[in-house]
């Protein structure tokens, strides 16, 4: 996987920097681990100069500049449902 640096927390929204020739794709999931769980952020925008802008999908506490991030490559995958972030953000994704 690729990885990243966190550069900036802003609540929900997180900048990562990736170094050399790779650069995540729109709405592809992000992982940043937090006390040993895994953090699910998927990319919102490319930013230029290597930084991508993140909505985290859960509470982004505890999240701070500097924190490694590893790019996985596949698009987010939320449950959607009446109760989920899903549906929150208007993400499309499996019915659980």
């Amino acid at each position: 996987m690729n990885k990243g640096q966190i550069t900036q927390v802003m609540g929900p929204v997180v900048d990562v920097l990736f170094e050399g020739d790779y650069l995540p794709l729109i709405k592809e999931a992000l992982i940043v681990q937090l006390n040993g769980e895994p953090l699910v952020m998927e990319v919102a925008q490319h930013m230029g100069n290597r930084v991508v802008r993140c909505i985290v999908l859960d509470s982004s506490e505890g999240l701070s500049k500097g924190m490694e991030v590893e790019a996985t490559g596949d698009y987010i995958k939320v449950p959607v449902g009446n109760s989920t972030l899903g549906r929150m953000f208007n993400v499309v994704g499996d019915v659980i």
